[in-house]
């Protein structure tokens, strides 16, 4: 059978993906043991439950709309359609602050509920909350920085038809943090129910 030889472009495209993926399982591995420790703890005396506060739950919308977003923009550019790509990178950027901003007033709700990270008005699993999302946005921020170069990228004309690895990679990161987000959420709404 024939190897098929890539050439030098191929192969570091390649190594890019591999390094990505490598990085979202890392993440993976990161949230299972947080989620893990969380079941985990739901045991002791002192677990308190806690009700999410509702801006977490509008956030998941806004979230999932900035993957459709997203995932339009790279049609766009898959057509050649520079104008489409840009409004369409720029508004997931919006739609990506702006769950930032509902996941702090999120937070807000709990911190006028008396729920605190620490000290007193905290408890175990008000700190698991809290840790977890705080988390979570860590590696938002990091999207939200991926979606600036890109959207800059976008309107000096870096991406085409043949040219997207670096959109492409931004894109994959992306909509991972928003699945993640979509599974935490999930876990600490359901993790009462079932462990």
């Amino acid at each position: 059978m024939e190897e098929i030889e890539l050439t030098h472009d191929e192969k570091i495209a390649r190594s890019k993906k591999q390094m990505m993926w490598f990085g979202i399982v890392s993440l993976i591995m990161m949230f299972a043991g947080l989620t893990s420790a969380y079941v985990v703890s739901r045991g002791r005396k002192d677990w308190v439950e806690i009700e999410l506060p509702e801006e977490f739950f509008w956030s998941t919308g806004v979230i999932l709309l900035s993957s459709l977003t997203l995932f339009l923009a790279k049609k766009a550019i898959l057509n050649s359609n520079k104008k489409g790509a840009t409004i369409l990178t720029i508004i997931t950027f919006i739609l990506g602050s702006t769950f930032v901003f509902m996941q702090f007033a999120g937070f807000d709700n709990l911190v006028n509920e008396k729920i605190f990270l620490t000290g007193e008005g905290s408890s175990v699993n008000a700190s698991f909350i809290y840790v977890i999302v705080v988390a979570h946005l860590a590696h938002i921020a990091a999207g939200l920085i991926a979606l600036l170069v890109m959207t800059i990228r976008v309107l000096q004309g870096k991406y085409s038809p043949t040219k997207i690895l670096g959109f492409e990679l931004g894109a994959v990161f992306w909509h991972f943090v928003d699945v993640l987000w979509i599974y935490l959420l999930l876990f600490l709404v359901f993790a009462k129910d079932i462990f």
